[in-house]
């Protein structure tokens, strides 16, 4: 029987389009929730690098307490033929190279196989929508679901839609990413590179700007964040942070005695010129301050606070 479109239709499989870390963690998510998965991409290590990746991430979801009885990461199936593994698939989270040429040909190709009311959500960190979509024929079901890396883990999801994308489809979307556990946000027009990937690039070029100007070394610069307001942002955004370092006044004491020097400081902030003698100095900063932990060590050791962390905010 086919689906009718309405807000929240049953969603039982889902295809994955491109694996790599990013699909691999939502394949995890997925399966960790009782969806049937199957995982396409055309890479001849896709599959056992897929299947690694979640056997790795499911120790934390049970922990997490995110497993539904009777899920399992065996239940993940392979398929590298695009046309086979999109076959009554009732949601697509695609996850291809970031390309736009690439992405809108494949989105084409998708949008011939699908069914009009399957929905294709991508996981693009900075792409926009409406070109992406532009040579769909069913263009209102195609939308923007992007992730923080490891999805299975970050709750974050930023929804948005493109110039053809029907509110139908970014409702659904929202709808099926909270049965997923995740906290999707709503863009209200879109801007390359969406929200929080323009935030962290804002801060990473003042850190640029820093380690640039030999103001401290790449490790204090790092620490000045993880061991300061990085902290508090877990909790809460920038706005309700100032909000509270307003005191009983909330934001509107904090603007009236202090947004003047914060003026002072934008007014003062870098534009780095990221030379290759500057991206050295970067590359040796970070390599120093990471010692001998290799990437696996740094990434398990970075799930395993991320996963103290998430209990801690549940509890």
């Amino acid at each position: 029987m086919p689906h009718t479109d309405t807000l929240n239709p049953t969603i039982r499989r889902v295809a994955i389009v491109g694996a790599g870390t990013i699909g691999a963690s939502w394949a995890a998510l997925f399966l960790a929730h009782g969806l049937e998965v199957v995982v396409s991409d055309p890479a001849s290590d896709a599959e056992a690098q897929t299947r690694a990746r979640v056997q790795a991430a499911w120790p934390v979801l049970t922990e997490l307490g995110r497993v539904a009885d009777g899920a399992s990461p065996d239940a993940l199936r392979f398929e590298p033929d695009l046309t086979l593994a999109l076959a009554g698939v009732d949601f697509v989270q695609e996850n291809a190279p970031e390309r736009e040429d690439f992405k809108i040909d494949l989105f084409a190709r998708m949008d011939a196989i699908l069914p009009p009311h399957v929905i294709v959500a991508s996981s693009s960190s900075g792409l926009i929508m409406s070109r992406l979509q532009s040579r769909c024929q069913h263009a209102g079901r195609f939308v923007i679901g992007h992730p923080f890396n490891p999805p299975h883990l970050i709750p974050l999801v930023e929804v948005v839609g493109g110039d053809q994308t029907s509110a139908s489809t970014i409702d659904r979307s929202i709808a099926f990413y909270q049965a997923m556990g995740k906290y999707p946000i709503r863009l209200n027009k879109e801007v390359p590179g969406h929200i929080a990937n323009r935030l962290q690039a804002a801060l990473w070029r003042e850190a640029i700007h820093l380690a640039a100007e030999n103001v401290a070394s790449v490790a204090d610069i790092d620490a000045a964040v993880s061991q300061g307001p990085g902290l508090r942002w877990a909790l809460f955004g920038p706005h309700m942070t100032f909000n509270l370092g307003g005191g009983a006044g909330g934001l509107a004491n904090f603007m009236d005695h202090l947004l003047g020097p914060v003026q002072s400081w934008w007014d003062d902030l870098g534009a780095p010129a990221v030379t290759p003698e500057l991206q050295k100095r970067l590359i040796e900063g970070v390599n120093a301050e990471a010692g001998q932990r290799s990437i696996a060590d740094l990434v398990e050791t970075r799930d395993a606070q991320l996963t103290a962390l998430l209990k801690t905010l549940q509890r």
